[in-house]
Order: structure tokens, then C-alpha cells, then sequence
């Protein structure tokens, strides 16, 4: 047997939490001396310290690590569980590290708010285009909401493309179309050079030509656009222009190599009111 000391170190954990772990009966020792009171652990018991610390970590209560506990689940039960809620640990510090460079980006936004120059932008017709595309509903036109939505529609898009042996024929451009409330029909596009067909998995179709447009190019990741809608937003204004719909934003060279390379043009349709 080993002395709560002792046991304490072999399993990585305070004598204070074992304490504590007696108190409210998840792991009693093994034996007490009844006339010192010390507490004497066994090496079988490590199996339940370590179940009980990995459940712990993994964010549940107390009272849940006791009831998972005393139902004496399987190893490959404990195993699937953890790989589960390992899982969803991985998601939410994916997701927090997505809100995390949005704060950024919206902070650099904020300290260039009136620094990037509005002669970057360029008015003009914008011709018809024929694409292949997917498309899915976002809950808000948000980065928070479009990304998880946009980003896996284009791999999917591609693999169809190829199964289908349809040729990219140019850019990709992803469209964007207000539903009901604040939902967004995210489109995914990319420029081909067919027909539409009812043999193809994704919707082949022409975009629209656009008259008259305000368009400016984008440097880096979309995570920083927000400068640069900044920059159109004012130029708009100022030249006595209505934004008509959602921008189109045409991927000249994106995804590959140093974000800090990538270019997107963003196009507005404008109209005078």
C-alpha cells in the first residue's frame, strides 16, 4: 500500500484533491489507520484516478465523473467517450481561434479606418459569366457564419467538377443572396465553359452582367476584408452611389502559398438613386 503522499505523486495529483476526492466519495482510500487516520491507497486504484482525472479535464462535474464512474463502463466505452468529447474540445478551440482572428481583423480595421485610400477603386462593367456552383444557407451574412458554410462547398465543388469532367475555365467566384431574416444563400462558384445539364450534381447558370460596378482588389485572407469594404463603403458615399445587393467577390488568386498573396476583387454593383 502507499501513504496518500505517495499515492499523490504516483498518480500526478495534490494530496489536497485526494482529500477532497475521499470527502465527496469518489476515491476513498483503500484502508484508514484508526488510530493515526492516514490514509493508505493501493496501485489498483490508479485505474480510477486516472478515469477520474481525464473525465474531470474533459469538463465534467463531479457528480458526473462519479456516476460515469460506479457504471463501470469498458475501456472501450471510456475509450469512445473521451475520443468524443476530445472531438468537441478540438471544435471549440477551432471555433475560438476563428473568433479570435475576427477580433484581430476587426481591430486592424479599426486602427487603418480612414488610411486606405479610396482611389483604389475602379467603376465598371462587369460582363456575364458562366459558372458551376453549389450553394447552402447561412444564419448571417457574419464571417462566423459564411465561413463554416462557403468553406467546405468549394473542395466538394471541385470533386464534382472532376467526377463530371468539367474543365475550370477560370475564376472562382463565390455570390452572395439575402433569404428570409438575416439568413444568406451562400453560392460557391467557379468559372466553366458548358452547358447547363440535368447530368451534372451542381447548377451550371450565367451570372448576371452588371452595368455599372464598383469594384477594388483585396490583399490577403478574407479574415482582413473588412478594411478594404471599408475603403469601397466610403467611396460609395462620397460619389453619391446606392450598393445594390451583396458584392461578388472573384477569387483572382486565393488558397494557395502566403495568405499575405492571396487577391480577391470584390464587385458591387452600384446605382445612382
Amino acid at each position: 500500500m502507499f501513504t496518500i503522499g505517495d499515492f499523490a505523486h504516483l498518480g500526478r495529483v495534490s494530496v489536497r484533491m485526494l482529500r477532497h476526492y475521499d470527502a465527496v466519495g469518489l476515491l476513498p482510500p483503500a484502508q484508514v489507520d484508526p488510530s493515526t487516520g492516514y490514509r493508505f491507497y493501493t496501485a489498483a486504484q490508479l485505474h480510477r484516478l486516472n478515469r477520474l482525472v481525464a473525465l474531470k479535464d474533459l469538463g465534467l462535474t463531479l457528480d458526473q465523473v462519479k456516476v460515469v464512474l460506479d457504471e463501470k463502463l469498458s475501456v472501450e466505452q471510456l475509450h469512445g467517450m473521451l475520443s468524443l468529447r476530445r472531438a468537441e474540445l478540438r471544435q471549440q478551440i477551432l471555433a475560438d481561434e476563428s473568433r479570435l482572428r475576427r477580433v484581430e481583423a476587426r481591430l486592424r480595421a479599426i486602427e487603418t479606418e480612414g488610411a486606405m485610400p479610396t482611389d483604389d477603386v475602379v467603376v465598371k462593367p462587369v460582363p456575364s459569366v458562366r459558372v458551376a456552383r453549389l450553394s447552402d444557407v447561412a444564419a448571417s451574412y457574419g464571417p462566423e457564419d459564411i465561413g463554416p458554410i462557403i468553406q467546405p462547398l468549394y473542395p466538394e465543388l471541385l470533386a464534382r467538377l472532376e467526377r463530371a469532367g468539367v474543365a475550370i475555365a477560370g475564376y472562382g467566384i463565390a455570390t452572395y443572396e439575402p433569404v428570409e431574416g438575416d439568413k444568406v444563400r451562400v453560392h460557391a462558384g467557379v468559372t466553366v465553359a458548358v452547358e447547363p445539364s440535368a447530368a451534372y450534381d451542381f447548377e451550371v447558370l450565367s451570372l448576371p452582367a452588371l452595368a455599372e460596378a464598383a469594384t477594388i482588389v483585396h490583399r490577403g485572407a478574407m479574415d482582413d476584408v473588412d478594411r478594404t469594404y471599408q475603403a469601397v463603403a466610403a467611396w460609395i458615399e462620397a460619389n453619391g452611389y446606392r450598393q445594390n445587393g451583396f458584392a461578388r467577390e472573384v477569387y483572382l488568386n486565393y488558397g494557395d502559398g502566403d495568405p499575405a498573396d492571396w487577391v480577391t476583387e470584390l464587385q458591387l454593383e452600384i446605382v445612382k438613386p
